[in-house]
């Protein structure tokens, strides 16, 4: 008797993570297309964002989440993001993504380069009920820099 219920479960399961899957999608979906009120629907008004290049670490919720995109658009008008692939696992949804962009805007006082940049990342997020209430995101914020041309790249070494 407990084998259907334990499938029922499992079937549940598979559904709320499909679900979470196409929410984690849809964030990066609604900054493609610059529709920032997807933020108010998918994202837990005290979610936390675990971004150590964000500078607005103190701000938390869909307005957290605005305030860092309306920073990187204005950095990178055509910025684009690619799901490259998500694996979910209980309340947890992994997205690796690449992005794109031309840096033709200020952001966080550089001046803009006029040079593209591709990145590659990892999100994670954790849902409730439907909603992302924390994320963790690493991203080559380095290989950016680099491709920008305000940091050095590193030279190979000589022997």
């Amino acid at each position: 008797m407990a084998a259907p219920l334990v499938r029922h479960h499992q079937a549940i399961g598979r559904v709320m993570s499909e679900q979470n899957k196409a929410t984690a999608k849809r964030v990066l979906d609604a900054w493609n297309m610059r529709d920032l009120s997807v933020f108010d629907e998918v994202i837990s008004a005290d979610c936390i964002n675990h971004d150590p290049q964000s500078p607005f670490a103190d701000i938390h919720g869909p307005d957290g989440y605005k305030k860092l995109v309306q920073m990187y658009i204005a950095a990178f008008s055509d910025q684009r993001f690619l799901v490259n692939e998500q694996i979910a696992e209980g309340d947890f949804v992994t997205t690796r993504w690449t992005a794109t962009g031309t840096n033709d805007g200020e952001m966080m006082g550089m001046s803009p380069t006029g040079k593209s940049a591709t990145v590659q990342g990892i999100t994670i997020n954790r849902f409730q009920d439907g909603k992302i209430v924390e994320s963790w995101s690493c991203w080559d914020t380095l290989g950016m820099m680099q491709q920008l041309g305000v940091v050095q790249s590193a030279h190979p070494a000589t022997t």
